[in-house]
């Protein structure tokens, strides 16, 4: 995914964002404030989070008025102290006001999700796993939403149903069996695609390890099996462990000797980040 993607993506959600927000106008600005009268405010953490999605603040407001400037004052991928002042802006005051909610929605959901990968990447520093996202992800906010995971110290699983081959138990259950349905998927499969399957139990993965996928996913398996499936396969195949990942249970799992571990609930459950706009006053 590359910031051309990110920034395509963000800039189809900033046109439909404005547009059901501002519909025919800024009524409350538009009658309080003059049209060409300065201004100038900062975004500030309202907790201690990880930053992202300050590039698209400035997306909104470059939308908004060419006239509006602002001054980035942490990094993506960056931890923030509560009170920290985020990015200064100056313009019309109008401009600052009307996009205030819209600019605050994208950054407080993005980082966000950053803030919750952070928390539990660090849970599992001590291990070799690495930490995944899935496709659970808000419908058409999926490109930003994984560049989210990645400032927060995630990596990316596939990004969609094209770019990697996941057999999941439906898939299974449609094709008969793990062995013909990994039978089809290698005679299918575009040339370097990786083709990973999930399975449920002990000896479906024994199922799986005779036709030698590319990676394995152990679906809401206890801890006791995946350490059991982690001595079974002795490196062979990756070992992806999925199903109920929080952070009070994902040290335990990485501990299991895992490869990686997926979480949904990075981008489907992750709290809003606290942070507010504040106008100095005129």
């Amino acid at each position: 995914m590359s910031e051309h993607d990110f920034h395509t993506a963000a800039a189809s959600l900033i046109t439909m964002a404005l547009t059901e927000d501002i519909g025919s106008g800024d009524i409350t600005t538009g009658v309080l404030i003059e049209a060409h009268q300065p201004g100038s405010a900062l975004i500030i953490a309202r907790q201690d989070l990880v930053c992202c999605g300050l590039d698209v603040v400035g997306q909104v407001y470059g939308r908004i008025s060419a006239e509006v400037r602002m001054r980035t004052l942490a990094g993506e991928g960056e931890h923030a102290a509560s009170g920290a002042k985020l990015a200064e802006l100056q313009g019309p005051c109008p401009a600052l006001l009307t996009g205030e909610r819209t600019a605050l929605n994208f950054l407080q959901r993005l980082s966000g999700i950053a803030t919750l990968t952070r928390s539990l990447a660090d849970a599992i520093a001590h291990t070799k796993a690495v930490l995944l996202d899935t496709r659970k992800t808000t419908p058409g906010w999926r490109v930003l939403e994984k560049k989210a995971v990645r400032c927060g110290g995630g990596r990316n699983h596939r990004m969609g149903l094209f770019d990697a081959m996941l057999i999941k138990e439906n898939h299974i259950a449609a094709c008969g069996g793990i062995k013909p349905a990994l039978t089809k998927a290698r005679a299918g499969c575009p040339a370097g695609m990786q083709i990973e399957i999930e399975v449920r139990s002990l000896d479906e993965l024994q199922q799986a390890l005779d036709c030698g996928p590319d990676m394995i996913m152990l679906d809401n398996m206890p801890c006791e099996d995946m350490r059991r499936a982690v001595e079974l396969t002795a490196g062979r195949i990756p070992l992806e462990a999925s199903g109920n990942v929080s952070l009070k249970t994902i040290a335990a799992v990485a501990e299991t000797g895992v490869d990686y571990i997926s979480c949904g609930a990075l981008t489907h459950s992750a709290p809003a980040a606290d942070v507010s706009m504040l106008i100095e006053q005129a």
